[in-house]
């Protein structure tokens, strides 16, 4: 499985890049593409007995072994496309809504990586995260 990243948008045919979202009128550069990690979803099932498949997320990319948190700030890379890492996702009432799913506190702090893209191209399954600076 692939996504293509288009550059200052997001990803292709992503609700946020065609400005469908529910926060689209909100828009925030950060927010072109978001990050999770697999470890998250599988903290939810062990501590707090929730969950929550990758897809129900609502976020683009899962991610495995690489702490996010760390790439606040940073530029990386995924497959040929360049990102910055904006700012931490903040859990939303909406997503919790959504899910009928307590998950609101346990995502505080956890709740994924907001991304600029830098550059158009594709990102993979499998494709490791390689910090730049």
């Amino acid at each position: 499985s692939e996504g293509e990243m288009l550059a200052g948008i997001g990803v292709k045919g992503d609700r946020y890049a065609t400005a469908q979202g529910y926060y689209s009128g909100k828009p925030h550069a950060d927010r072109q593409v978001t990050l999770i990690e697999e470890e998250t979803l599988e903290a939810l099932v062990r501590d707090h007995g929730i969950s929550v498949l990758p897809e129900e997320t609502r976020r683009n990319l899962l991610t495995r072994g690489v702490p996010l948190n760390h790439l606040v700030g940073r530029r990386f890379r995924i497959g040929n496309v360049e990102l910055i890492g904006g700012r931490l996702n903040v859990p939303c009432k909406y997503l919790e809504r959504l899910l009928d799913r307590k998950v609101f506190d346990p995502l505080i702090n956890r709740s994924g990586l907001n991304c600029r893209i830098l550059n158009s191209g594709t990102i993979r399954v499998g494709d490791p995260i390689v910090p730049i600076d």
